[in-house]
């Protein structure tokens, strides 16, 4: 196990009718707001209506961003910044799932910096203060209601690029699981691979010695396999819900990676097929994430056989150990499979055009490598895309 340090500041308000709190517990910072959000579900639901009358109640003054799509634009940001410039806001809260988040964070960094806000996102700069941040969840997936990430994704050139500061963890999120019981079934589900796939990262370490994490992750996953599939049938069932959305927090809040190195190579191949074909980022993992697993299971067979059988309950007796983390992965592709998802390249109607432009745009022009568990090169990602076909 690495020496580590572990500190997450978020409070984490879950629960039935906590959103219609956001006025009082606002209060407490300011009486000024950005409110972001996305499209019309919000108000169709009475979301918004309940949240704007809880602000109105405590005399919370906003200015509102709506407009947010998946796969968050640079531009709609940079929008935010300047709503925030021009009418002395101090403080940026998102309504909807990650999108809206990853939004609201970076316009949080934006408005201190003198600079283009897309200079963090590129390694540019380091983020040296920002504007503090509230969420009310209503898509568990990214896990961004209280980790220290945003992902945008800037039109000029389709790049998709991620930010990771202990300065963009929310003051405060607000987490209720009935908020989810209109999701589409397709959305939910991508959620789920999301979930899964920050859990993964994690799990698929070079590290040693780390056998409480290991098992935290696998819990984590199998909670998250078997409430998935009550939701399959029973959509409004509370408890289900309650359980992937907690999960989905503690999938991305530091603590699974406490004492380990995480992967990351499959995220960063997503957020190029995001970032071109605009696919919903758990659709493009629950495609990527198996490639990558049948392309760099054999540089530790042993940890592969383990997440086939304490994840996926494969048997020991299956056969060779190679056979054994194969059928764990072909597990994982069955559940995809089975929630909606795609698992093929094809399934998304997504051709081989532009595998090489992906894999320079990830590899920065074959100058860096991605990934920890394996170091991929252009090549490695070339052949892993085409492994997705």
């Amino acid at each position: 196990m690495n020496n580590f340090e572990f500190r997450n500041p978020t409070r984490i308000i879950f629960g039935k009718g906590t959103e219609n709190n956001i006025g009082r517990e606002i209060k407490k910072y300011t009486n000024r707001i950005l409110l972001c959000y996305g499209g019309g579900s919000i108000k169709k639901s009475g979301l918004y209506s309940r949240v704007v009358t809880s602000l109105k109640e405590n005399n919370i003054e906003f200015i509102e961003l709506s407009g947010i799509k998946p796969n968050p634009r640079l531009n709609l940001v940079k929008k935010g910044i300047d709503l925030c410039r021009q009418n002395d806001i101090n403080f940026v809260m998102s309504v909807g799932g990650g999108s809206a988040a990853d939004t609201a964070k970076a316009i949080a960094v934006g408005v201190p910096y003198n600079g283009d806000v897309w200079d963090f996102y590129i390694g540019k700069v380091k983020v040296k203060e920002a504007l503090p941040i509230a969420v009310i969840l209503t898509l568990p997936a990214t896990g961004t209601e209280s980790s220290n990430s945003s992902v945008i994704t800037n039109e000029d050139g389709l790049y998709k690029k991620g930010l990771n500061s202990e300065l963009i963890r929310p003051t405060f999120s607000i987490m209720n699981p009935e908020l989810t019981y209109t999701l589409p079934a397709y959305q939910t589900s991508c959620g789920i691979s999301d979930i899964m796939a920050h859990t993964m990262e994690r799990y698929f370490t070079n590290v040693d010695h780390v056998d409480l994490t290991d098992r935290l992750c696998e819990a984590t996953l199998k909670t998250v396999i078997n409430n998935a599939k009550i939701l399959i049938k029973h959509p409004k069932n509370y408890d289900a819900r309650a359980e992937i959305m907690w999960s989905g927090t503690i999938a991305h809040n530091g603590l699974l990676n406490t004492g380990r190195i995480g992967d990351w190579g499959s995220h960063k191949i997503e957020h190029e097929l995001s970032a071109i074909y605009d696919i919903a980022h758990g659709a493009g993992l629950s495609i990527v994430f198996p490639a990558w697993m049948k392309y760099v299971y054999k540089h530790n067979v042993n940890l592969f056989v383990q997440f086939a059988v304490r994840v996926w309950d494969v048997d020991l007796s299956f056969s060779s150990y190679e056979n054994i983390a194969l059928e764990g992965i072909s597990r994982l592709e069955q559940f995809f499979k089975k929630i909606g998802l795609p698992t093929k390249l094809s399934d998304a109607n997504i051709d081989d055009n532009r595998f090489e432009e992906m894999a320079n745009k990830c590899t920065e022009n074959n100058t860096k490598t991605v990934g920890q568990f394996i170091k991929l090169g252009k090549e490695d990602i070339i052949n892993i895309l085409t492994l997705a076909r």
